[in-house]
């Protein structure tokens, strides 16, 4: 078979030797994993191997890692392919060569095998729980960023049977509000405009535990989707804005959150009051402390509505650090320490609020509880010592 110009100047030349299968060939990002025997073009003399050492070569394709003629030759090649690569100098050690076993303005000749390759990983922990394999580059070199408006067309697939195909426009981190799996919305952040990619989404980021009965996706499965980026809008980003417009997109995010809220979508709303955060960590007015203080009372109420008692008594302890004497802070910390058996604790916060409020109520009735509940937990006690020292009393008789 003919050498294809795959540069268009003759600098990057291809023969393919074997044919490989399928259609698909590795995109920029994915981790690539070939065989290789490099030869010098002048007199065929070999100066590297991966065969003769046994170790495949393995390397992420487009970062720029490997000679040019290697990042643009591999793109091509299907899986199980071999073929030849003819580089001219500019694409390979160039001018200054690769001393001592590449001389200076070699032509070099490659013998390729692919054995395969991986996505590009874009998972948060690296663990390859959401790959991207590009199937048609983006535009230009912006992409979209939680809070930004995206519009999208994707197809679910599970086990090769299509499970949804739609187009859809949300906002990053509402995703959830119009169905897309948490792996979609992560991988947008990395799209460009008009980039259509595969994504191979493990249950984690996909439908989890309980899986997706009424589209037919069973428990803990993994599921592909192809998404095409149509359009999007980004969200302002913080450090352009100034203290106005940064107090005012906090506010709509903490009007989001409450919609939420009284929707009992209680994660979506915590989202929408971390964003709102994230607008005012770096100001200091005592406008914003006060609408920092309201975000953690929220949060607070959110976690305790999800009986995540422990993240609920650090955002009292974050409401307290900007007014210790609030209320409902106290009695909110309280109320979750109740719940997780630290009655002392909690007696002291409901104490608190009876010394801001004697009226209180509520507040009342928390510390009756409180100490009935220390009353019925020392009398426990007393049983198990009273029991454990009749049983030391007989053993001594013994």
């Amino acid at each position: 078979m003919a050498f294809i110009d795959l540069s268009g100047d003759g600098g990057v030349q291809k023969q393919i030797l074997l044919e490989g299968s399928g259609e698909e060939t590795p995109s920029n990002g994915c981790n690539v994993s070939l065989h290789y025997t490099g030869t010098l073009d002048s007199d065929g003399k070999q100066f590297d191997s991966s065969r003769e050492r046994n170790e495949p070569f393995e390397f992420k394709l487009g970062q720029g890692s490997v000679i040019k003629a290697f990042d643009m030759g591999v793109a091509t090649m299907r899986l199980g392919e071999k073929c030849i690569l003819k580089c001219a100098p500019d694409y390979a050690y160039g001018a200054s060569g690769s001393p001592p076993n590449i001389p200076p303005n070699s032509t070099l000749n490659f013998e390729l095998e692919m054995l395969g390759w991986k996505g590009e990983d874009l998972s948060p922990k690296s663990d390859q729980s959401i790959e991207r394999f590009v199937l048609k580059a983006g535009e230009g070199k912006k992409t979209p960023n939680d809070g930004g408006m995206v519009k999208i067309h994707l197809v679910g697939r599970y086990d090769g049977r299509i499970f949804e195909e739609r187009d859809v426009e949300f906002t990053i981190g509402e995703g959830e509000e119009s169905g897309i799996v948490a792996g979609v919305e992560i991988a947008l952040e990395k799209f460009r405009k008009a980039e259509t990619s595969k994504l191979i989404i493990k249950p984690q980021y996909a439908f989890g535990v309980n899986g997706k009965p009424e589209l037919g996706v069973p428990p803990n499965s993994t599921v592909e989707y192809v998404v095409t980026l149509i359009e999007f809008e980004r969200e302002p980003d913080s450090w352009k804005l100034d203290d106005i417009q940064r107090m005012e997109q906090a506010k709509m995010f903490k009007e989001k959150g409450t919609v939420y809220f009284k929707d009992s979508k209680f994660k979506l709303a915590l989202k929408m009051y971390e964003k709102a955060l994230g607008f005012l960590t770096s100001s200091d007015t005592q406008e914003s402390k006060q609408f920092q203080l309201l975000i953690h009372l929220n949060k607070a109420l959110c976690h305790q509505k999800l009986e995540d008692h422990d993240e609920a008594k650090a955002a009292c302890n974050e409401a307290l650090n900007i007014d210790s004497k609030n209320v409902k802070a106290l009695y909110r910390r309280g109320q979750s320490k109740l719940a997780l058996g630290d009655f002392e604790k909690a007696f002291d916060d409901f104490n608190a609020v009876r010394e801001i409020e004697p009226e209180n109520k509520a507040a009342q009735n928390q510390v009756a509880i409180c100490k009935q509940k220390i009353k019925d937990y020392n009398d426990q006690q007393k049983k198990v010592f009273a029991n454990m020292f009749t049983k030391f009393a007989k053993s001594d008789k013994q």
